[in-house]
């Protein structure tokens, strides 16, 4: 493998057990893109503070500055293990995380971060760091947590996409596609309607709701947007759906045997560049496998 081939995975580095998972999972990335995997610890100087005079802000600003550079080490170490020839950079950021980690991502091919497991109800906590960078960031995000207890990520079953026709969602299937074919799986390619909302207007309306009809044409969206996909990735067995019902409680279902979800960065009605959709963000509170949140050039 080339020791640098100009492609490059960024995740961030906190010295948390999900963080390390992180890493191995972004190794194992960088290994199949042929990709360098960058390091990134941040610290936020501006929040240094302590009431004792001793030790001094300088002597506290050097102690973290130590635990950075040992937590990136244990880092290396945990992503040589996964792809031991890897080419492996450690970066020590002065800056607020969210931006140290965008700064970093600008250019890279995706950035990783690691995020706790199931709390109790079974809610993630999902941080504002996450979130942030998930809508932010000029690249695709990949959040990973534990599968089962505090097991890594899943290496098997298909790769995931949710697909509704916008143009993030076109940025999901090239990602997605191009994931199924790395990993040599299947992708399955999942089309949501949902007629509570038709229903009602109709009703509203006195027009006839024909469900057949609209299955009919969710089938023709779908088969549309996957036509030219299945031609470029001829080696990627694609798995069509089509359901009624929402689409992060049915992404959700098959999140459970997949390997990979991907979703867009926003779904219908989004705002460029400024808040993730509902759909992307209760997949990535409530999905057990990683989650790959798209990103399309008008988002960057």
């Amino acid at each position: 493998m080339p020791e640098n081939s100009g492609h490059r995975v960024v995740v961030g580095v906190d010295g948390s057990e999900s963080a390390i998972r992180a890493v191995r999972w972004a190794a194992d990335q960088a290994r199949r893109r042929h990709a360098e995997l960058a390091l990134v610890h941040a610290i936020d100087d501006e929040s240094l503070s302590h009431p004792r005079p001793m030790p001094t802000r300088e002597d506290l600003a050097g102690m973290i500055r130590m635990r950075g550079h040992r937590l990136l080490r244990q880092a290396r170490d945990a992503a040589r293990e996964i792809a031991p020839d890897l080419h492996v950079s450690l970066l020590l950021r002065h800056e607020r995380p969210v931006q140290a980690l965008k700064d970093a991502a600008e250019n890279a091919d995706l950035l990783v971060l690691g995020t706790e497991g199931l709390r109790p109800l079974g809610r993630v906590l999902v941080g504002s760091v996450s979130i942030a960078l998930a809508a932010r960031a000029a690249c695709p995000v990949a959040l990973i947590r534990p599968h089962v207890a505090e097991a890594d990520a899943p290496h098997d079953g298909p790769v995931v996409v949710g697909v509704d026709g916008t143009r993030t969602s076109e940025a999901a299937l090239a990602l997605a596609f191009e994931e199924a074919s790395w990993r040599q799986t299947e992708l399955v390619a999942l089309h949501c309607w949902d007629d509570v909302f038709l229903s009602a207007v109709f009703e509203e309306t006195h027009w006839r709701l024909e469900r057949s009809e609209i299955e009919e044409s969710a089938n023709e969206v779908l088969a549309e947007r996957l036509a030219g996909w299945r031609e470029k990735y001829p080696d990627v067995r694609v798995h069509r759906e089509v359901v009624r019902g929402r689409p992060a409680d049915e992404l959700l279902k098959h999140a459970d045997r997949a390997q990979l979800l991907v979703v867009g960065s926003r779904g219908r009605g989004g705002v460029a560049g400024m808040l993730l959709g509902s759909t992307s963000q209760a997949v990535m509170s409530y999905a057990l496998c990683p989650v790959i949140v798209a990103r399309e050039a008008a988002d960057r």
